[in-house]
């Protein structure tokens, strides 16, 4: 039996991936083997500049954490190697970034599964949200997509004005000649 000291630390490890978990908007558990030092840096400064975070956990730990929050059905994947994507505020952004080294470094860097507010979503999802694009570009889509129809309906004012103010400038030019 580990000494006090040990168990307490422990506790307060699964406490604070509980937490993490129960705060978090989605999630994504990973399986890293086989990749470089310099792969991993890659990989930790994109989720940091996605405001996502990323650590390796034990599974024993992150097994209790997760039974903690009601997520049982993540107990299967936590064998092997195992690390943690959570974002708080962008659900789509850790499995995006991790999809994206996933696919860059083939069968070295795996996604195990996924949850998304509080509950465990199958890996197809997961791989589905992986392909929706970052929110400043669904924004700029979007902006773009009800901008469409006004900037339409300016070209063709634009179009009419020009042809209707043609005839008067062809008058106009030619009235200081016939004097």
């Amino acid at each position: 039996m580990p000494n006090a000291k040990v168990l307490s630390e422990k506790q307060a490890i699964v406490a604070e991936l509980t937490a993490k978990l129960q705060s978090a908007a989605a999630g994504v558990l990973v399986d890293y083997r086989g990749i470089t030092v310099a792969e991993d840096t890659a990989l930790r400064a994109e989720l940091r500049k996605n405001n996502v975070d990323y650590a390796v956990v034990k599974n024993t730990l992150l097994r209790f954490a997760v039974n903690n929050c009601g997520m049982s059905e993540l107990d299967g994947l936590l064998n092997g190697t195992t690390s943690l994507a959570v974002c708080n505020d962008d659900p789509v952004a850790p499995a995006r970034v991790i999809n994206d080294f996933a696919k860059k470094l083939n069968d070295r860097f795996e996604i195990k599964g996924g949850f998304m507010d509080g509950k465990v979503i199958p890996l197809s999802e997961v791989m589905a949200l992986a392909e929706i694009p970052p929110l400043p570009t669904l924004r700029a889509q979007v902006l773009g997509t009800m901008l469409a129809p006004i900037s339409g309906l300016a070209c063709v004012l634009k179009q009419i004005a020009e042809k209707q103010g043609a005839p008067a400038e062809e008058a106009a030019a030619e009235a200081p000649a016939a004097e």
